[in-house]
């Protein structure tokens, strides 16, 4: 691939595809990989999460936004020991960001970013790239209030890409490459936004 493979139009090509953007643990080689598995959370009944998450969620502790401070939860996510949100990466998503791509669904706590998640919107697919949290239970409101939002605004999949034991609380799924590139085919033919 030349160079041009890391501007915006490739990028969303590439991600419709079925690919996604990577970078290794040392943050030197960016690349895109695809796999034979993909984890969705469920947008349907099949979505889950703790009773006690439920009482968080009672408490209204937490107030959502979208792409409030979108720049703060790149950082949010990107803070752990190793990461593969390289700095490359991190250019990549402020111009997806800031050509309508990229978004940030965050919870609030007052005026304190809480936690967030990082992901792309593309036609009736929600692209999940990474999550953080600040203050106890944040990622996980923000995760409940995503796939309500998600659900409302009629997207078809939500593409979490690598299961881990905490989407696995909420129900996440595997499917193979050929389930998922025919989901994400009907995905692409719709026009659902995450903003208001």
């Amino acid at each position: 691939m030349s160079e041009s493979r890391f501007d915006v139009a490739s990028i969303i090509q590439g991600y419709a595809q079925g690919y996604f953007l990577m970078a290794d643990n040392t943050g030197d080689s960016l690349g895109w990989y695809s796999s034979r598995e993909r984890t969705l959370i469920p947008l349907d009944e099949r979505f889950r999460y703790p009773r006690s998450l439920q009482r968080v969620l009672n408490q209204e502790r937490f107030t959502v936004a979208v792409n409030r401070d979108f720049e703060a939860v790149i950082e949010g996510c990107a803070d752990r020991e190793t990461t593969w949100i390289s700095a490359e990466l991190k250019d990549i998503y402020r111009s997806l960001h800031a050509a309508g791509w990229a978004h940030s669904f965050e919870t609030w706590q007052g005026d304190e970013l809480a936690g967030g998640i990082l992901g792309l919107a593309i036609g009736g697919a929600f692209i999940g790239e990474s999550m953080f949290f600040r203050i106890p239970d944040g990622s996980k409101v923000a995760m409940v209030k995503l796939v309500e939002r998600l659900r409302e605004r009629q997207f078809v999949l939500f593409d979490a890409q690598m299961m881990n034991p905490h989407l696995e609380r909420f129900g996440a799924y595997i499917i193979g490459s050929r389930q998922y590139n025919t989901l994400l085919k009907q995905a692409l033919k719709r026009q659902c936004s995450l903003e208001d």
